[in-house]
């Protein structure tokens, strides 16, 4: 892969509406200066990779969506951890660990537990508003230096 894999993670409640999580999604990628096409994919916690909202924004982003159970990214360090989110799925951090995650498995093929990975959050979570029933924070993989190569001539 070229390009850094952009990962939006996204937290939401049962019934979310597909429209509040696309506005939410591309509002966090515009206030991180990137478009939507640049997404590489969506991410969430396990118990809510079915959720037809979220299903339904990733088929119209034309991304995947990628679901890590809760016990992984309660590993994640995040800078907004959340009780509420704790009591409701199990993890302190939904959006901004998922987002985390996400993009160290892309970039690494395998999602990092328990110490900060390569990924770094481009927007940390945000929510979709007055009676919000969404979160959403965007990240970037990159390449750790143990895998980058230098060519000499």
């Amino acid at each position: 892969m070229n390009a850094a894999p952009i990962v939006a993670g996204v937290g939401a409640r049962r019934g979310v509406p597909a429209a509040e999580v696309l506005t939410l999604v591309r509002d966090t990628l515009a206030a991180a200066g990137t478009a939507p096409e640049a997404l590489t994919a969506l991410a969430t916690v396990d118990t809510k990779a079915a959720e037809p909202g979220l299903t339904e924004a990733a088929a119209r982003l034309g991304v995947p969506l990628l679901a890590y159970p809760a016990e992984v990214l309660a590993a994640v360090p995040v800078p907004h951890p959340s009780a509420a989110a704790l009591a409701a799925t199990g993890t302190p951090s939904v959006a901004e660990a998922a987002a985390l995650t996400g993009a160290d498995t892309l970039t690494t093929g395998a999602p990092t537990t328990g110490a900060p990975g390569t990924a770094r959050l481009l927007v940390g979570k945000r929510t979709s508003g007055p009676g919000a029933r969404a979160t959403c924070a965007v990240a970037h993989g990159r390449t750790p230096h143990h895998l980058c190569t230098k060519e000499t001539s």
